[in-house]
């Protein structure tokens, strides 16, 4: 079969068109050295350049850029897995001696604003970070979180690799570390600092608790509240001991109805027994419980005479004190989605979670009932004693940041005052 040629003509879009030599324009271009005109040192540059240290224990050295405060803090290192409320997490007191290290890449592009705050001020050693973002974006924005932790003396570092130290955390553990922006210190002497210092057995509740008794009244703001057609008709007078509570706590026990009484970690048993509450809240807090025995033994007095609800340190003081035992977790659980089960009705919740320690279950007496379990790793989540009116939760009901999963846990404490005053 024969194929016919075919000419193809060259595009005029692809010829050259000739110049015109008088209209061709001569650009004469003179470089000179910045330095030749400089006094002395570098001209600076237009970008910020890694002025920051993270030293860990493990002998790791992570170059970073800084934000923040300046100076050399030492802290125990675990990361955050929550994907939102960061300023929720920074002012969490039971963060109180520990850098935090988000795993979402980028940080502080809704700024901050002074609703979401937890607690009176930030305890937390440094926060550590991929991304920092350049811009807000929120219609609540009042501040920059730079600014925010500057003004409160809150060192932080980013541009350094978060995916590599959360892995690293993962295999080894939770690892002591040192941030340092001063340049007079040598990598050896921050590392000898890391080696030095501990956590374990520090008594961290009684820098974050209240000073004296107070009441509280704020509740769950009108915008975020979530249960608005609920009908609280009957008013129950609760003891919260701040061993670092966060105020959505109290303000979720606010908007059941209860009337609550602020006390500090060290507020006697016998104190609060005068009061004549209807319920003892034992709230969450850092470190480790096995440090503080003064609230131990607190709790041990309260307990079988009031109800009482425990959450996350509570929980764990509440394993003490019935007898068990607790431990210090790998890395623990730290994040807005965590997978929980209710071992009585079946239900998965995901909840939001804070805490290195753990209760060995295995180590509580006869009676005492494990009601939830943590799905990833079969960890103790909840414990109750019907005979003695008790229940807690090593996770935070309020959330604050996380999903609403578990906010049923008050509305649990509300109906076991409420079976205790009736039976009365």
């Amino acid at each position: 079969m024969a194929t016919a040629a075919i000419n193809v003509k060259p595009s005029p879009f692809c010829v050259p068109k000739p110049q015109n030599p008088s209209k061709l324009r001569v650009f004469t271009l003179r470089c000179s050295s910045a330095t030749a005109n400089a006094v002395s040192g570098l001209v600076e540059r237009p970008w910020k350049t890694s002025d920051a240290r993270l030293v860990l224990e493990d002998g790791s050295i992570w170059r970073a850029k800084s934000f923040g405060a300046s100076g050399t803090q030492v802290g125990e290192v675990v990361f955050n897995t929550s994907l939102t409320g960061y300023q929720e997490i920074i002012t969490d007191p039971s963060y109180a001696g520990q850098f935090v290290l988000m795993t979402k890449p980028q940080i502080g592009n809704t700024g901050v604003n002074f609703d979401d705050e937890e607690s009176r001020q930030c305890f937390l050693g440094g926060l550590v970070i991929r991304s920092l973002s350049i811009s807000t974006s929120n219609y609540r924005c009042s501040e920059t979180l730079g600014d925010y932790l500057a003004k409160r003396n809150i060192m932080g570092i980013y541009d350094v690799d978060t995916r590599a130290i959360t892995r690293r955390l993962r295999q080894d553990g939770s690892l002591i570390g040192v941030l340092s922006t001063e340049e007079t210190k040598t990598d050896e002497e921050l590392l000898e600092m890391s080696r030095s210092w501990d956590i374990v057995g520090v008594d961290l509740i009684s820098g974050v608790s209240c000073k004296t008794p107070h009441e509280w009244v704020d509740k769950t703001d009108s915008e975020w509240e979530f249960m608005s057609n609920r009908k609280d008709k009957e008013a129950f007078r609760v003891v919260a001991y701040d061993f670092g509570i966060k105020s959505n706590i109290l303000r979720r026990l606010a908007s059941y109805g209860c009337k609550i009484t602020v006390v500090p970690s060290t507020w006697p048993a016998s104190e609060t027994l005068k009061m004549k509450p209807d319920g003892v809240l034992f709230s969450n807090g850092p470190g480790d419980p096995s440090a503080v025995p003064y609230a131990v033994e607190t709790v041990k007095e309260i307990l079988g005479k009031v109800p009482v609800f425990g959450i996350c340190m509570g929980h764990q003081l509440l394993g003490l004190a019935l007898g068990g035992a607790t431990f210090k977790m790998k890395f623990g659980h730290h994040g807005g989605n965590h997978p929980v089960r209710n071992l009585r009705t079946g239900d998965v919740e995901i909840s939001a979670q804070n805490h290195n320690y753990a209760v060995d279950p295995k180590s509580l007496p006869d009676g005492v009932e494990v009601t939830h379990v943590n799905l990833n790793d079969g960890s103790c989540a909840g414990l109750a004693y019907p005979a003695r009116n008790i229940m807690s939760i090593q996770y935070h009901p309020e959330a604050s940041p996380g999903p609403h999963d578990s906010d049923y846990a008050f509305r649990e404490f509300i109906e076991l005052m409420k079976r205790v005053k009736v039976n009365a």
